[in-house]
Order: C-alpha cells, then sequence, then structure tokens
C-alpha cells in the first residue's frame, strides 16, 4: 500500500459544507471532503455514521440541504443520477445489482453498449479484469458470490468511468475472494486512470488498498489520515476500531 497520492494531487471530487438532515436527524454535517485524482481512498465508521447518506449525496441519489459537489472542477450538486454517470462517475451498491437470470456476457453487453467501440471486445477486456474469461457462457446464478460481485465491478467499469465509488465491495466474501478483489481495485486504479472511494468495514482490507482514511462519526470528519494513524489513534480504536486492531 502507497501512502501517498499518484497524481499531482488535483482534487478530482470535492465537497464544501455538505449537509443532508431528515426532518430534525442530521445525517450529514458540513463536510468537507478532498479526494485526490489517482487514489484509492476508504470511508470507515460505523453503523448511523452517515456513510451511506455521503455516498448517496454523491451519486445523486439525495439532495444535500446544504453544501456543494464539485467533480473535475464543475459543480455537480444539482445533477441527475444518470448525469453525473456521463461525467464518469460510477458506483458499485452493496447489495448486488446484476441480472441473475442471464449469462456473464449478457450482463456486461448492458454497459458496454453505451460506448462507442466493438461491444463484444469490450465484453472480452472486461471479463478479462474481473477474472471472468472463462466464465462469459455460464448462468449469473452458477457463480459464486465472490465472482457475482466482481461481475457488478465489471460492469461499473464498462462504462470506463474516471471515479469508482464502492460501497461495501467485499461483503459476504471469503478471505482469499477480499484479497483478489483488493487486488483488483489497484489495478484498475493504477491501469485505467481511475480514482476510487471505497466504503468499507473491513480493517484489513483497508490496509490492503487505501492511501488515505477519512472515519464520520455522526455525520461529521471525526479523523483522516493513513490506516496506519486512524488504527492508532485512541479515539477511534475505542469507538469504532475495537481491541482487536491495535490493542494490547
Amino acid at each position: 500500500m502507497s501512502s501517498g497520492t499518484r497524481g499531482d494531487g488535483t482534487p478530482i471530487l470535492e465537497t464544501d459544507g455538505l449537509q443532508k438532515t431528515f426532518g430534525g436527524l442530521t445525517a450529514v454535517d458540513r463536510v468537507d471532503y478532498r479526494l485526490p485524482r489517482g487514489d484509492i481512498q476508504c470511508l470507515i465508521g460505523p453503523n448511523g455514521a452517515g456513510k451511506s447518506t455521503f455516498f448517496g449525496l454523491l451519486t445523486g441519489k439525495l439532495r444535500p440541504t446544504g453544501g456543494t459537489i464539485r467533480y473535475n472542477g464543475e459543480d455537480i450538486t444539482g445533477l441527475m443520477p444518470h448525469e453525473r454517470v456521463r461525467r464518469g462517475i460510477s458506483l458499485k451498491f452493496q447489495t448486488l445489482n446484476i441480472y441473475e437470470e442471464l449469462r456473464v456476457s449478457e450482463n456486461l453487453r448492458v454497459p458496454c453498449q453505451r460506448r462507442d467501440e466493438d461491444t463484444r471486445t469490450l465484453i472480452e477486456e472486461v471479463a478479462d479484469l474481473v477474472d471472468l474469461t472463462g466464465k462469459l457462457d455460464q448462468p449469473v446464478d452458477t457463480l459464486s458470490y465472490g465472482e457475482q460481485q466482481w461481475l457488478e465491478i465489471g460492469m461499473s467499469i464498462a462504462v470506463d468511468p474516471e471515479l469508482l465509488l464502492l460501497d461495501e465491495p467485499t461483503a459476504g466474501m471469503t478471505v482469499e475472494e477480499t484479497e483478489r478483489t483488493g487486488e483488483l481495485i489497484q489495478t484498475l486504479v493504477e491501469t485505467r486512470d481511475m480514482t476510487a472511494l471505497v466504503v468499507e468495514h473491513d480493517i484489513d482490507f483497508v490496509r490492503q488498498i487505501a492511501e488515505q482514511v477519512t472515519v464520520l462519526h455522526n455525520g461529521e470528519v471525526f479523523r483522516q489520515g493513513t490506516i496506519e494513524d486512524v488504527a492508532e489513534d485512541p479515539e477511534v480504536k475505542r469507538i469504532y476500531l475495537g481491541e482487536e486492531y491495535g490493542g494490547d
């Protein structure tokens, strides 16, 4: 894992004073955040910390109560989700969003058709990236759970995004599948000029991929830094990570 940035530090994604309230509950509270181009960063925190709401605001699924979101310097706060996808933002949700009744190749065909390139070539290229080349003709329901997760990551990158948002991509995976997923994300960022922001609970996985970590607490940025620094912070250790992560 690298602790630095791959690019020149120019942010691809920025939020200023981002806020979301639901009635009397403030789920995201004036969050200022910067994601440098070419980085892999992770967002951690317990349930109710505001991670899913923050992601919903970034994708356009939710409308902010206040603040702004900028992508590549453009204010996208008011854009609809499909407009953000067209600008290069792609999202993989925690819950699977694939077509189980179709074959692997047919699932990949859906996003690949959006690009002005040979669809079959794109399908084969994406399948190779996510280790599904030999399973293109298989029905999705014959894949392992980890392979289904990789398929959805493949569908997310098939639109050739600049920014990949991943919501708990290793949930339900084996240790081996989790490690492979980390390698896949690192390969995508390093070889395809992508930037990744990952919400994740698995601290070992965070250690594998993250250059910087942001801890959310009660909708606010609680800590930021390398995973080593964050994991050794007494308050983070006590409140979020538990004694198994760096405890005596």
